[in-house]
């Protein structure tokens, strides 16, 4: 069965860094986009980034543009998301979610979520 297992989360200062990694497994990773989201405290999900399966293009939430990038390797069943100075605004869950195709067609799986706080 499908499964995404989140990890690299914790708590980051303002301006800091994380690495948040997924590693997928029963199904063929290299044929379907990957996908970030993430829930606030009393908020909605938010879709954070997204890449197809080839890597050849990623999406970007406007508020992480510029300071997120997802990447993915598909040898190690893997698609990471680096966070770069990070807010406090970005403390949420973060959830990994499998595309419904090789692009973004929509989401069908998604993991148990790694939480970040940005915290000083």
């Amino acid at each position: 069965q499908v499964q995404l297992v989140e990890s690299g989360g914790g708590l980051a200062q303002p301006g800091g860094s994380l690495r948040l990694s997924c590693a997928a497994s029963g199904f063929t990773f290299s044929s379907y986009a990957m996908s970030w989201a993430r829930q606030a405290p009393g908020k909605g999900l938010e879709w954070v980034s997204g890449i197809y399966s080839d890597g050849s293009h990623t999406w970007y939430a406007d508020s992480v543009k510029g300071r997120f990038t997802i990447s993915r390797d598909n040898a190690k069943n893997t698609v990471y998301l680096q966070m770069n100075s990070l807010k406090p605004e970005d403390t949420a869950l973060y959830y990994c979610l499998k595309g419904t195709g090789s692009s973004f067609d929509g989401d069908d799986y998604w993991g148990q979520g790694t939480q970040v706080t940005v915290s000083s």
